[in-house]
C-alpha cells in the first residue's frame, strides 16, 4: 500500500503544478538556490518548456551589441522563467544578402553566456574561409552604467564559431564585461590572431580547435588556468603569470614548421609552478628539453600532482621522454599516461635524445599514488611501461595504484 499511496501523492503534486500559471511557477523557482532551480527542467515537459522559451529578434549585423545588452538587461538572475534565457538573432550583413545569418545567446547559470555564431540560414563560404585578426580588450577601471544596463553580471564567456564579419562586435560586447573571470573561445577556424588584455579579472582561458590560430597574444597578469588544444601557436604571455592548471595539449603539432624551442621559453616559465598539467611528449622534446637540459638539476617543477601525458609511444624513446620529464616532478601525485598513434612525433628526437634517462639528475617519486594508463592495445607492453613508471618510486614510498587501458588494475 505504501509504494500506491507515494505514486498517488506525487501524481498529486504534479496535477497540483500543472494548473499553475508560468508566472507562479517562475516565482517558486526564484526561491531556489541556482543549481537546484536548473534541475526543476528534469520535472516534466511543461517544466521543460519553461526553461527553453526562446526570444527572437531581428536586424543588422550592428545591432548584435545593443540587442544582446537589452536581452541581459531584462533577465532577472533571482527571477530565471520570468523572462527567457536564450536568444535568437537573426542578422543580415548587407542588404544584398536574402537570407539570415543568426547569433544564439545562452544565459546559463552561475553567470554563464554562450554566444554561437555556428549557425548560418545562408552559409557564405567566403565569409567561413576569410582569416582575420581578434582583439579581446577588458575594461580596466568600472564601466559607467546606463539606464538599461543589466544586473545579470557575465563573469563566463563562451565565444563559438566567430567569423571574420563578426570579430569586430564580439570585441565590443567583451569590452564591456568588467567582471568576466573565465573566457572560453572554440571553434573559430578563421581566427589568426587573438590579443587577450585583462589585468584585473580573468583567471581562467581556454582556447579549443581554433585550427588557423598562428599567434596568441596574453596580456593577463591574473592568469591562473588555461586550456588549449589545437596546433601550436605562437605565444606570447607578455605579463608575468604562473599558472595552477595548465592544459597544452599540442599533439597536433606545431603551427608552422619552423617552430624553435626559444620560442616557447615564455610559455615554459609560466608553467612551471603548475599544479596540473597536460602535456605532450613531442613538446618536451622539442621546446623543453633543449632549454633546460643544461641546467635541469636547477628546472624543476616543484609543485607539480597531476600530469597527464599524451605520446605516440612508437619506439622506446616514448617511455624515456615521459621518465625523464618525471625524475622532474618530485612531488607528483597522479599520472595518465595517454597513448595516441596519431600524435605528432618529433623525428629529430630518435637519435638526439635517446639518452634521456642518464642526462637527467634522478629525483625519486616519494608522493606518487596513482597511474592510470589510456588507450594501449598491447597488454604486454603496457605491464612493461608500468613496471617502468613504478621503479621510479623511492624504495620508502607506498606502490602506487595502477589503472589499465581496460578499466582492471595492473598489480
Amino acid at each position: 500500500m505504501i509504494p500506491s499511496m507515494e505514486v498517488t501523492t506525487t501524481t498529486s503534486i504534479e496535477g497540483m503544478f500543472s494548473t499553475l500559471p508560468d508566472e507562479i511557477l517562475g516565482s517558486i523557482v526564484s526561491f531556489l538556490p541556482k543549481e537546484s532551480a536548473l534541475e526543476t527542467s528534469l520535472i516534466s515537459k511543461r517544466w521543460r518548456q519553461l526553461w527553453n522559451q526562446v526570444l527572437l529578434a531581428h536586424g543588422s549585423l550592428h545591432d548584435i551589441t545593443a540587442v544582446l545588452a537589452k536581452f541581459l538587461a531584462n533577465f532577472e538572475e533571482h527571477d530565471p522563467l520570468k523572462h527567457p534565457r536564450k536568444l535568437h538573432f537573426h542578422y543580415v550583413h548587407h542588404q544584398e544578402q536574402e537570407e539570415d545569418s543568426v547569433m544564439l545567446a545562452t544565459i546559463a547559470t552561475n553567470s554563464k553566456l554562450l554566444l554561437d555564431f555556428s549557425v548560418f540560414e545562408d552559409i557564405n563560404h567566403k565569409e567561413l574561409e576569410a582569416r582575420y585578426d581578434l582583439q579581446l580588450i577588458m575594461p580596466q577601471k568600472h564601466v559607467p552604467s546606463s539606464p538599461s544596463s543589466s544586473t545579470f553580471l557575465v563573469k563566463t564567456l563562451h565565444l563559438k564559431s566567430v567569423r571574420d564579419l563578426t570579430s569586430v562586435v564580439v570585441s565590443s560586447i567583451v569590452s564591456n564585461l568588467e567582471h568576466l573571470e573565465n573566457l572560453v573561445i572554440s571553434e573559430c577556424s578563421g581566427l589568426k590572431s587573438l590579443l587577450i588584455e585583462s589585468e584585473s579579472k580573468l583567471h581562467k582561458l581556454s582556447i579549443l580547435d581554433c585550427l588557423h590560430l598562428k599567434y596568441l597574444h596574453l596580456r593577463t597578469s591574473k592568469l591562473k588556468s588555461f586550456r588549449y588544444r589545437g596546433l601550436l601557436p605562437r605565444i606570447w604571455p607578455e605579463s608575468h603569470f604562473n599558472l595552477t592548471h595548465a592544459k597544452l595539449d599540442f599533439r597536433l603539432g606545431p603551427i608552422s614548421s619552423d617552430f624553435r624551442s626559444e620560442d616557447f621559453d615564455e610559455s615554459l616559465l609560466t608553467i612551471k609552478n603548475s599544479k596540473v598539467l597536460t602535456l605532450c611528449q613531442w613538446t618536451f622534446e622539442a621546446l623543453i628539453w633543449p632549454s633546460i637540459s643544461p641546467s635541469s638539476c636547477n628546472f624543476i617543477f616543484y609543485k607539480l600532482k597531476e600530469l597527464c601525458w599524451i605520446g605516440s609511444h612508437k619506439d622506446e624513446n616514448s617511455i624515456n621522454a615521459l621518465v625523464s620529464f618525471l625524475k622532474l616532478c618530485p612531488a607528483l601525485e597522479q599520472l595518465s599516461f595517454k597513448i595516441d598513434p596519431k600524435s605528432y612525433s618529433y623525428w629529430g628526437s630518435r637519435t638526439k635524445f635517446s639518452c634521456f634517462k642518464q642526462a637527467t639528475k634522478y629525483k625519486e617519486l616519494q608522493h606518487l599514488k596513482l597511474i592510470r594508463l589510456m588507450g594501449f592495445t598491447n597488454r604486454v607492453e603496457e605491464i612493461s611501461v608500468a613496471k617502468t613508471l613504478v621503479g621510479l618510486v623511492a624504495m620508502s614510498g607506498k606502490v602506487p595504484k595502477i589503472e589499465a587501458s581496460d578499466g582492471t588494475h595492473i598489480e
